[in-house]
């Protein structure tokens, strides 16, 4: 598995649990690192730069990336899509509008997380709103 295709699992993880503790980012990414040490081991798991930047970008920019998800889901309220499917679509926005991925490349790394960690009636949806919002700043640019 591509080491930035394993920062993004990594990276919804702790997205979700954010999301639904309410913790800060930082904590969430500490309680990621707990969660996984081992009592054995005398040192946690090597950080994960790429996880971190993505949990904090997604986070700095929340407000932003749920407008735009909201713009592009006719008749879905951001608090109840599911939690998963919520924070795929984040995570895929931010690295977006960020410039760390090409659309193509967001898009797709979201669809295979959404076929890990989401249902299959997820599938259309996520790649929907991603297109619109992949559209969307495509007109911008131009």
């Amino acid at each position: 598995m591509a080491a930035r295709h394993k920062s993004r699992e990594r990276s919804l993880q702790v997205l979700y649990q954010w999301d639904l503790l309410g913790h800060s980012i930082d904590r969430s990414i500490e309680s990621y690192y707990e969660f996984f040490s081992s009592p054995e081991e005398e040192r946690p798991p090597a950080p994960d730069p790429f996880m971190i930047e993505l949990v904090r970008g997604v986070a700095a920019r929340v407000e932003e990336i749920d407008a735009s998800i909201v713009r592009h889901s006719a008749h879905w309220r951001i608090g109840r899509m599911p939690a998963v499917d919520r924070n795929i679509l984040r995570l895929a926005i931010f690295e977006m509008i960020a410039g760390i991925s090409p659309a193509a490349i967001a898009i797709d790394e979201a669809l295979k997380l959404a076929k890990r960690f989401s249902g299959d009636e997820s599938i259309p949806f996520i790649n929907g709103v991603l297109d619109a919002v992949r559209k969307e700043r495509e007109g911008e640019a131009a």
